[in-house]
């Protein structure tokens, strides 16, 4: 017969357990950058302030907002153990669309748009170093589409910071010129009309060269609709493609592997 002391120890693991599971309470918070107040959703697990917690950063697509992220993306429920942030962008004319630049969006090259938004990511992550006890190994970021753009320009600019990157729906521009090699995954689908399924084949095909990858790929795992393969690298820096077959939009599945992916990295 197994004590009633057991059986309360017992109880109170499962119970802790299931309390460090659950999704943290989602706090807006605000900086001022160059005299424009700049926002940001930060879901901190209870004990952030006493444990290393790995740090991930999210970028919303063009005319997305943060808030509307924290709802399709779920980055809290399927990693709760980390802190995530939801960065909100600013009005900026697109690249494909919105050339009035009526919706929000972020800078697509470093020194656009005076480097707002990467001097917004530098003000969010020292708060987040000061307020938390961030693991400096694990600190991560991934974007949606033009969000999947500034996730390059991080690469390329602040790559030192991450210990990997997942854009999405995007290609790197400019910042490929710059980026030094990463552990990377790439979510793209096969009939994405606005960034084209070619466009980032030539984009994955880049980051492979910079990641000094293997040129055959391998079974990665994969979810849903979405297919990975893995391109290994001597340096410890594969690429991780994820295919599917639809267009702009990620399925859910998506945004599953690419926890998955940053649960296995660190610096």
């Amino acid at each position: 017969m197994i004590r009633a002391s057991v059986i309360a120890v017992i109880l109170v693991v499962a119970g802790a357990v299931a309390r460090a599971a659950e999704p943290a309470t989602p706090v807006e918070r605000a900086w001022r950058i160059d005299g424009v107040e700049r926002k940001a959703i930060v879901y901190a697990p209870a004990d952030a302030t006493t444990a290393k917690c790995p740090l991930l950063f999210s970028f919303h697509g063009h005319g997305g907002s943060a808030r509307a992220a924290t709802a399709r993306f779920r980055f809290q429920a399927l990693w709760p153990e980390a802190i995530v942030v939801y960065m909100q962008g600013l009005p900026t004319a697109g690249m494909l669309t919105d050339p009035q630049g009526l919706k929000a969006g972020w800078q697509s090259a470093e020194g656009a748009e005076s480097d707002r938004d990467l001097k917004f990511f530098d003000a969010v992550l020292a708060s987040m170093k000061r307020d938390y006890k961030v693991d400096q190994k694990r600190i991560f970021a991934t974007g949606h589409s033009n969000g999947g753009g500034f996730t390059y320009v991080l690469w390329a600019a602040r790559g030192s910071v991450f210990a990997a990157v997942a854009p999405c729906a995007a290609i790197p521009g400019r910042s490929a010129l710059k980026m030094k090699p990463k552990p990377a995954l790439h979510v793209a689908g096969k009939e994405d009309p606005l960034v084209r399924f070619g466009w980032q084949e030539r984009a994955m095909a880049a980051e492979r060269k910079i990641n000094g990858c293997d040129e055959a790929g391998k079974p990665w795992e994969s979810a849903g609709p979405c297919v990975g393969t893995i391109y290994p690298s001597k340096s410890g820096t594969p690429l991780i493609t994820v295919i599917h077959p639809g267009g702009h939009a990620l399925p859910d599945a998506a945004f599953t592997l690419i926890v998955r992916f940053f649960k296995a990295q660190q610096h």
